[in-house]
C-alpha cells in the first residue's frame, strides 16, 4: 500500500471521527499503526490533518465566528450578550499553556497503541459518569454559559491532551458536570476547536519544519484535502447525533475498541 493511499485512509478516519466523542488522534494512531505509518512525520501528519476535519466546523457556525470576529476588531471582549471571547480564551487557555510545557512527552511517549487504549477506557468511563450526573442544568444554550464553567471546561480539555480521551467527550463530558445541557456543551466545543486545532497545528508544523520533506507535505495536504471533504459531508449529521445521542452509547463503543485493539495489536 503506498504512502499516498495511507494518507487517503487515515483522512477518511479523521473526518468521520472528529464530530464523535470516540477520540479522532486515537483511531488515528491506532490505524496509522496498523498501517505501518509511523515516526515523527507521521505524528505531525495526523495533527495536522486534524485541523481539515475541525475546518468543516466553518460552514456550520459560521455566523457565530463572524459575530465574535467583530466583537474583536471592536475591541469588544466582555459586554456581548451571550457567550463571547473572553469564555473562549478560558476555554482554550489551560490546554494550551499544558501543551506547550509537555508536547515533547506528549509526541513520545503518548502518541502509541498501548497509552491511546487508556484514554480510550479512561474517557469511556468520565463519559458514563458524566451522564449520569444529576447537577442541575444551569445552560441550555452556549449563551447561557458562565465564565467558571468555561474555565471548568478548558482545565477538563487538557485531559484530551492524552491520545484517547478525545477533545469532544472530555469537554461534553465537563459541560454535563459543571451543569450545561449536552447540546450546549456540544456547541461550545466545537465552536472553540478551530482555533484549537489551527493553533496546534501551526505549532506543530512550525517544530517539526526541519523534519519534513517535500514527500512528507504531498501526503499532509492530501490527507488535509480528504479529512476536510469527508468531514464537510459529515460534519450537520453527526453533530446533530452527539448532541441528541447520550454519551454512555460512544463510551460502549469506546469499551469495544479498546478490546478489540488490545487482542490485535497489544498482545
Amino acid at each position: 500500500m503506498t504512502d499516498v493511499v495511507k494518507a487517503i485512509i487515515l483522512g477518511i478516519i479523521e473526518g468521520l471521527t472528529e464530530f464523535l466523542p470516540v477520540s479522532s488522534t486515537g483511531h488515528l494512531i491506532l490505524a496509522g499503526d496498523l498501517l505501518n505509518f509511523d515516526g515523527e512525520a507521521a505524528i505531525t501528519f495526523k495533527i495536522v490533518i486534524q485541523l481539515g476535519a475541525v475546518m468543516a466546523v466553518l460552514i456550520l457556525y459560521w455566523k457565530r465566528y463572524m459575530e465574535i470576529g467583530a466583537n474583536l476588531v471592536r475591541m469588544d471582549f466582555a459586554q456581548s450578550k451571550g457567550l463571547n471571547v473572553i469564555h473562549m480564551i478560558l476555554a482554550m487557555l489551560p490546554a494550551l499553556i499544558l501543551y506547550l510545557l509537555l508536547k515533547d512527552t506528549i509526541k513520545s511517549q503518548l502518541f502509541g497503541p498501548a497509552p491511546v487504549l487508556i484514554g480510550l477506557i479512561a474517557g469511556g468511563l468520565l463519559m458514563i459518569l458524566a451522564a449520569r450526573s444529576k447537577r442541575t442544568k444551569t445552560a441550555d444554550t452556549m449563551d447561557d454559559m458562565n465564565y467558571r464553567q468555561a474555565l471548568g471546561i478548558g482545565l477538563f480539555q487538557c485531559l484530551a491532551l492524552w491520545p484517547g480521551f478525545s477533545r469532544s467527550g472530555t469537554t461534553i463530558s465537563a459541560g454535563l458536570l459543571l451543569g450545561a445541557s449536552q447540546k450546549a456543551a456540544a456547541d461550545f466545543t466545537f465552536l472553540i476547536s478551530v482555533p484549537v486545532m489551527f493553533g496546534a497545528s501551526l505549532l506543530d508544523l512550525y517544530d517539526s519544519r526541519n523534519l519534513l520533506n517535500a514527500d512528507d507535505l504531498i501526503l499532509m495536504v492530501i490527507g488535509f484535502i480528504t479529512s476536510f471533504l469527508v468531514a464537510l459531508i459529515a460534519v450537520a449529521t453527526f453533530i446533530k447525533l452527539i448532541k441528541r445521542l447520550r454519551l454512555e452509547w460512544f463510551a460502549l463503543y469506546r469499551f469495544a475498541l479498546a478490546a478489540i485493539f488490545y487482542f490485535i495489536v497489544i498482545r
